[in-house]
């Protein structure tokens, strides 16, 4: 299945210099999930979906397309990537079913990019449909986590 794609691109020359931090110290940021999403949720949001933010950090979703959809937000990054909500993720916390397939009822989609590739940083619009599809069929992995290279080749066909 082909998705909606792009590449955002940046400079890493400049922000290095206007940050006034080496280009190895940036693209460890940049190549951050954690880090770079507040930057590159507003990117997403005004260039690609041509929306807005999700009202506040709590909200179920990341961003509100131009058509008042929404979208959640995820980076490919070297430890892979997950779908299921952000408060399931991290020590002590636990996946519940229910939780993730409510999600899927709230959002149209996810936004998914590659900030492995920084500075030229692919993303794909994949419907909700088709991450429900990958779940069902179980490849997407224990608590929907999976690796950089199997995240790759799905969104990739």
């Amino acid at each position: 299945m082909r998705f909606v794609t792009g590449i955002l691109n940046w400079d890493l020359k400049e922000i290095s210099q206007s940050l006034k931090l080496s280009q190895a110290d940036v693209r460890a940021y940049f190549t951050d999930g954690r880090r770079v999403s507040f930057i590159l949720e507003r990117r997403l949001a005004y260039e690609v979906l041509k929306g807005t933010l999700a009202p506040s950090e709590g909200a179920g979703y990341d961003l509100i397309d131009s058509e008042g959809k929404k979208w959640e937000v995820r980076s490919v990054t070297r430890g892979g990537i997950y779908f299921c909500p952000s408060y399931m993720v991290g020590s002590g916390r636990n996946f519940a079913e229910r939780g993730f397939l409510e999600k899927l009822e709230e959002i149209v989609g996810y936004v998914i990019s590659d900030v492995e590739s920084f500075p030229t940083v692919p993303y794909w619009l994949v419907p909700k449909e088709v991450v429900r599809r990958w779940y069902e069929e179980g490849r997407l992995g224990a608590g929907t986590k999976i690796s950089r290279q199997r995240a790759l080749d799905l969104l990739k066909g």
